[in-house]
């Protein structure tokens, strides 16, 4: 079996970050989100994967390099536009080769992994096999719809009238049969070649297209709030670790990691918290599910609920929460300005606010 994971996309719902930063890359605890799906990869005994890139294919390269790092022999392969998760089948037919595959969409977060997923196709067979949860809002995704013995039947992307609750993962198991289905293809609506029609034609024409309903963690980290969420999910786990320098002043409660190089003087941190490499936290607070990464300045001022990207600095800020501050950005106090903010800062930004 291969793996194809994506990681095209152009990543809209997170602007500002990623005008200049691939989706895939924005960091859940300090390690970028597209990490997950490669290390869950692995585990499941995957070891050939293709990721399908784009316009942000240099960054990505960079990142993951040739896989090693993961255990894993990276191809990469250029997807010209973002046309679609069945398009991405479509550039990929030479490298998948006759082989089954697992599609695994780059920016999703799946708590457990996927490795009990891969063994019960291996042993059942299908010609498909779906991961589902149950969402409030099922007209935002892909909508599957079962028999009463648990078989997909139908499924509609991003439906105005949903006939379930239950939404597509972005995980797919498929045998080579999928690529039958993408060449039958006509874009959708959106000017797409979508994966929820792929699937559709495979039980049109008698394939056996199976589902797994999760109840686990599942999250889409295409929005903030999603970011956000998974950093706090991934942060519950974390292990007090203590690699850098934190001064007798300083108070360290809960499950907090600082990193080598990493320097506390005159605060209070409590976690779960990381404070990332070569980061200075002084005369400050830090609160719970904070991400701090690598060479930042947290000075004066108190940050919460946040993920802090490489290199930026905040300083007199009185209150930060639920925000994602990219790399270099720069927060200073500023007068006449309300004292509870919640920012979302693309790289290099520059932001006053009030003390």
């Amino acid at each position: 079996m291969k793996a194809l994971v994506l990681a095209g996309g152009s990543g809209t719902r997170l602007r500002p970050i990623t005008h200049t930063s691939a989706k895939q890359l924005v960091p859940v605890a300090n390690k970028p989100v597209l990490f997950y799906g490669l290390e869950a990869i692995a585990e499941a005994g995957i070891h050939d994967v293709g990721i399908v890139v784009g316009e942000t294919h240099a960054e990505i390269e960079a990142a993951v390099g040739d896989g090693s790092r993961f255990g894993l022999r990276v191809t990469y392969l250029r997807q010209e536009a973002p046309l679609g998760l069945a398009h991405a089948v479509l550039i990929a037919r030479d490298y998948l080769g006759e082989d089954d595959f697992v599609m695994y969409l780059g920016d999703n977060f799946i708590v457990g992994g996927i490795s009990d997923l891969v063994s019960s196709f291996e042993q059942d067979r299908p010609t498909a096999r779906i991961m589902l949860t149950r969402v409030a809002d099922p007209a935002q995704f892909g909508v599957a719809e079962l028999d009463r013995n648990g078989r997909v039947v139908g499924l509609e992307e991003k439906p105005e009238v949903p006939k379930s609750d239950l939404a597509l993962v972005g995980v797919f198991l498929f045998t080579a049969a999928a690529h039958e289905a993408v060449v039958e293809l006509k874009p959708s609506w959106r000017g797409e070649l979508e994966i929820t029609d792929a699937l559709q034609w495979l039980i049109d024409e008698g394939h056996r297209v199976e589902a797994t309903v999760i109840s686990g963690y599942w999250k889409d980290t295409g929005n903030v709030t999603d970011m956000l969420e998974a950093n706090r999910l991934v942060l519950e786990s974390v292990e007090s670790r203590l690699d850098g320098e934190v001064d007798a002043a300083s108070d360290l409660i809960g499950r907090v990691v600082v990193e080598e190089g990493a320097s506390v003087t005159r605060s209070r941190i409590v976690g779960p918290v990381i404070v990332g490499a070569g980061t200075r936290v002084s005369n400050s607070y830090v609160g719970p599910f904070t991400s701090i990464g690598a060479n930042c300045a947290i000075i004066d001022s108190e940050v919460e609920y946040s993920i802090i990207l490489p290199k930026a600095s905040i300083s007199g800020a009185r209150r930060i929460e639920a925000s994602l501050i990219g790399h270099y950005a720069e927060v200073t106090p500023a007068p006449d300005t309300p004292k509870a903010h919640r920012l979302v800062l693309g790289d290099h930004s520059k932001v006053q606010i009030s003390s």
